[in-house]
């Protein structure tokens, strides 16, 4: 019999790029067999199956509908998931009932239909279909029907990746995912991890005074040993919701790595913090691309010059394309305003970008520098600084979530403020 895993029922009339709140989770390495009666659909699930968030999956498209199906499978075990298209009420139930009998227990099942009707659906439930999609469908709705089946309400929500990089060395990129990272916990609230993959020359452990023992490096020559504990082991707790996953920055070693080589520590950090925070060197390898494309969202930082602009051209446009069914990355200005320094203003840079930067944020090495010699974060350099919610609002962005709403003070807040102090 079809097992039950989840029942969900959603009108998708229209193939849309989900809103920037919405966050799918990642499909685990399974199999999907989609069985299509329409070209439409299948260029859909074909569509779908380059979507980042089903990299991991196999799949398989055939015509035939449930017809192909069930004769597919009277000599050959079901896979993980099948996906269904049918367009008529009787041939769908009745189908389902010769499915049923040569469907492997365990198998999950995903209905694309053309009618609209609550008797259908729990028909449908009844006989175990795990979503049942409206058609016409676009590549956004299979995407979510498929990873919504490994993600079950009463779960923990799957974390959210938040890649952070520099159209160019020496933007200041490091420096700003490490304040965002701060304001993801200090402002809203959210448990997350700053990972340093800039294993030679990482700055993390600087920017927030901490020399762990053990990092991220340990993690990645030691792919077999990578699970939940063993990651637990190497962070270190930099405040109540921030930790961090130091980069070694020694030179006893080369860090030449494969394409695949962080997969295993993402998905563990994923399965464990709401939110990761990824520092990505200014450099152009396998990994580091499928860093990118792999995260749920992706800050550049640039300054601005004509190089930059370049950089994030190109970035903007390589990653527009990988990730179709995603929003686009967003962007920051940094360091503007460096005197006697000719810079393109930023209204040229959304011009040739066709988007406008999130914030733009003034070159003061004053503060920065004293931050980074400190080992602080600019909020506890200056609490007032019009930097801090220009981090804060990067961080809102990326998110999706807004401030934490604090108490409100009273007129003895202050003398009860000096009394804990002492």
């Amino acid at each position: 019999m079809i097992s039950y895993a989840r029942q969900t029922h959603e009108e998708q009339p229209d193939a849309a790029p989900p809103p920037a709140e919405e966050h799918i989770a990642p499909a685990p390495r399974v199999s999907v067999q989609a069985f299509c009666e329409t070209v439409e659909t299948a260029a859909a699930v074909q569509a779908a199956g380059e979507d980042r968030r089903l990299g991991k999956a196999h799949l398989k498209i055939q015509m035939g509908g449930m017809a192909a199906a069930t004769e597919a499978y009277r000599s050959a075990p079901t896979p993980n998931v099948i996906v269904l298209e049918s367009d008529g009420r009787n041939d769908l139930l009745g189908g389902l009932d010769q499915l049923a009998t040569v469907c492997d227990a365990g198998t999950r099942v995903v209905v694309i239909g053309r009618i609209n009707d609550v008797t259908l659906y729990r028909e449908l439930v009844r006989r175990g279909v795990s979503d049942y999609v409206l058609a016409p469908v676009g590549a956004i709705d299979v995407v979510r029907s498929i990873c919504n089946l490994f993600s079950a309400p009463e779960a923990k929500a799957v974390g959210r990746i938040i890649a952070v990089v520099g159209a160019k060395g020496g933007v200041g990129a490091s420096t700003i995912s490490h304040n965002v990272a701060w304001a993801i916990a200090r402002d809203l609230a959210m448990d997350a991890v700053v990972a340093d993959l800039d294993l030679a020359f990482g700055t993390a452990g600087l920017d927030y005074n901490q020399d762990p023992p053990q990092g991220i490096a340990d993690a990645v020559f030691s792919p077999d040993r990578v699970d939940t504990a063993f990651i637990d082991r190497l962070l270190s707790k930099c405040t109540d919701h921030l930790s961090l996953l130091a980069a070694p920055a020694t030179l006893d070693r080369v860090y030449d790595f494969g394409t695949d080589a962080f997969d295993a520590v993402f998905d563990t950090l994923r399965s464990t913090m709401p939110c990761i925070v990824l520092d990505i060197p200014h450099q152009w390898s396998g990994w580091t691309k499928r860093a990118l494309i792999g995260a749920d969202d992706i800050l550049i930082v640039a300054a601005p010059d004509l190089a930059n602009l370049r950089n994030t051209k190109n970035l903007f446009d390589l990653l527009k394309a990988a990730r179709p069914n995603d929003r686009p990355p967003l962007y920051c200005l940094n360091q503007v305003g460096v005197p006697k320094r000719p810079e393109i203003a930023a209204a040229e840079f959304a011009k040739a970008i066709e988007s406008q930067p999130i914030v733009s944020i003034p070159f003061e090495p004053q503060i920065f520098g004293s931050a980074a010699n400190n080992g602080q974060m600019i909020a506890e350099i200056s609490a007032s600084h019009k930097s801090i919610e220009m981090f804060l609002q990067i961080a809102q962005r990326l998110t999706g979530r807004s401030e934490t709403k604090k108490q409100k003070s009273s007129l003895l807040s202050p003398l009860i403020d000096k009394l804990r102090g002492k």
